[in-house]
């Protein structure tokens, strides 16, 4: 479905791909992108899928992820409003490398990869920001690796608190169940709680449901290493 334009070119100069665009390139992306919504656990596309365009978060959030050969599934990330996926169908061509599903009620913007790459072509910035976004998610990759790989789970624990925590605030309200975020951390849910559990005893973190309270960030910023 075609979205409202005006509104869409107000969201792109929002978004971090298309932020700082000028109006008439802006409104060219609005004249293509087609919104599409998805219930609650809506598959977006599932990994080997032809990769015919990527979408952009408008409302809700998504997941993107991988699944083993015996079914167990690894969250690569959760995506908020604003944020890219599926970009490599549009410079590879080739199917989608992982899955991607709703995680609520979401609205994503389609760019089919012919009409994107025809104004790519066109105009160098886009060019740029689209490179800039590659980029950025290439550093969190690796990231995501060197933590799974060389940190126990208190310090990719650590990590993750410490990427999400507001710079005004030392609170983090979680947005995805402890489950999800035992699966985004590369552990299992009952080897979370114990290290929540084992954190908040030594006054590093106040636990209460979903909200984390930071007491100590020194000492977390230790176990982060």
């Amino acid at each position: 479905m075609q979205s409202n334009r005006e509104d869409v070119v107000e969201f792109l100069d929002d978004t971090l791909l298309f932020g700082g665009l000028p109006l008439e390139l802006r409104e060219e992306l609005a004249s293509i992108a087609f919104s599409r919504q998805y219930e609650k656990n809506g598959l977006i596309f599932a990994e080997g899928d032809p990769g015919e365009g990527f979408h952009l978060v408008r409302s809700g959030r998504v997941k993107v992820f991988k699944l083993s050969q015996e079914g167990k599934e690894q969250i690569l990330h959760v995506l908020w409003p604003g944020e890219p996926f599926g970009e490599v169908a549009v410079f590879a061509g080739m199917n989608y490398p992982a899955y991607a599903e709703a995680l609520e009620k979401s609205e994503t913007l389609f760019f089919r990869r012919g009409d994107f790459l025809n104004l790519l072509s066109s105009d160098p910035s886009l060019a740029m920001n689209m490179l800039a976004v590659l980029s950025l998610r290439l550093r969190q990759f690796a990231k995501m690796i060197e933590d799974l790989s060389l940190k126990e789970v208190p310090g990719r624990l650590a990590a993750y608190l410490l990427s999400v925590k507001p710079s005004d605030s030392n609170r983090v309200r979680l947005h995805i169940s402890k489950s999800q975020l035992a699966n985004l951390l590369g552990t299992v849910p009952e080897t979370l709680s114990r290290v929540l559990s084992r954190l908040q005893a030594e006054g590093v973190l106040r636990v209460e449901g979903r909200e984390i309270e930071i007491l100590d960030q020194e000492a977390l910023e230790g176990i982060h290493g």
